[in-house]
């Protein structure tokens, strides 16, 4: 069967002349998009979670240089790079931990040095639009190796959003998903909700039930004892930042799965892309970590649950330890039992063409 079927969503693009995202904090009540015209529109997305993902945000990034730079032309066409890092340094500021954002505007900034005379914006629009269908690409290619390590008719266990919503398409864990569904079949995703935002519940669940594929959503406390059924195949979870030494940081609980996936003897497999891989970083230690509002955890979407007087600590991102890790899948290939030497050959390697 065709391993691009499941493939209809898609969560950030340019259209003309404007970052066009698909508003992920109202799905999957409201299908609303937000136009950014400027960099500085691009970053305050950014930052409020009307697109979010690592690679998603890196994308967008990208494109987000892009306006900065035909705006630093227009305002100052003899010295437009000095013009357009003040817009690129409030993007690299719109979200700490996810890697991927800084790899993006780096790739734009040695894009931004080779070019000549005249206008520069058709060049930059081209680099952003090449890094767009690279992250889609190596997000195909990662569904298939992961496709590859499920039994036919497989039941897995998701966390957070992995999917097109949250990469320029396709999906790192859920283009797993979406690969084996085309293949192997899938008999059923379990999405943990994913308190605070539910990414799972809302956004996980949507994009399944758009693509006709079956979907459980579970509370986040549930899932060690779907685990223990003893029906799970895998788990299945994206990273937003992956240390040298392969502990990875992604959505708060995955840490908690992870461990819990070890006790039951269920793999637990990490999926995403080698602009991920953090190499100045050497342990999970060193990953910084956001911390948001009290009230997204006192409340949800909009109403508030808990007493007055009442804190809430609200870190973004836990760490998993590699030691936890069954194996990191990237577009590079498979890496079993993630450790430092693993990853640096990993990162020795070409990407497939």
């Amino acid at each position: 069967m065709d391993t691009v079927l499941y493939d209809k969503v898609r969560a950030v693009a340019w259209r003309d002349g404007v970052v066009r995202l698909l508003d992920q904090r109202v799905l999957p009540a409201t299908l609303r998009y937000e136009e950014c015209a400027t960099a500085a529109e691009v970053a305050a997305a950014i930052t409020a979670m009307v697109v979010r993902g690592a690679p998603a945000i890196g994308v967008t990034a990208a494109y987000g240089a892009v306006l900065a730079v035909s705006e630093a032309y227009r305002r100052a066409p003899t010295d437009w790079r000095a013009a357009a890092r003040v817009d690129l340094a409030a993007l690299r500021e719109s979200r700490p931990t996810a890697v991927n954002l800084g790899w993006a505007l780096d790739v734009m900034e040695r894009v931004m040095e080779t070019i000549g005379a005249g206008s520069p914006v058709a060049a930059v629009l081209a680099a952003a639009r090449r890094l767009h269908d690279e992250d889609i690409a190596a997000n195909r290619r990662m569904g298939a190796l992961g496709a590859a390590l499920l039994p036919p008719q497989a039941r897995v266990l998701t966390h957070c959003n992995t999917g097109a919503l949250a990469t320029g398409g396709y999906g790192t864990a859920l283009g797993v998903v979406r690969a084996a569904a085309a293949t192997g079949g899938i008999r059923m995703v379990y999405a943990d909700e994913t308190r605070p935002w539910l990414q799972g519940a809302r956004l996980t669940a949507w994009e399944l039930v758009e693509e006709g594929l079956p979907v459980t959503v579970l509370a986040d406390g549930a899932a060690a004892a779907r685990l223990r059924a003893g029906d799970i195949a895998a788990v299945l979870v994206g990273a937003d930042r992956i240390a040298a030494n392969g502990d990875t940081a992604n959505k708060i609980g995955t840490y908690g799965l992870a461990i819990s996936a070890r006790h039951h003897g269920v793999p637990f497999y990490v999926v995403a892309p080698v602009s991920t891989i953090d190499v100045a970083t050497p342990d999970g230690h060193g990953i910084p970590i956001e911390e948001r509002a009290e009230g997204e955890v006192l409340g949800c979407q909009g109403l508030t649950h808990s007493p007055a007087g009442a804190r809430a600590w609200n870190p973004v991102f836990d760490v998993t330890p590699a030691a936890l890790i069954t194996a990191l899948i990237t577009e590079r290939g498979v890496l079993p039992s993630p450790d430092a030497e693993g990853m640096a050959r990993l990162l020795a390697q070409p990407t497939p063409v």
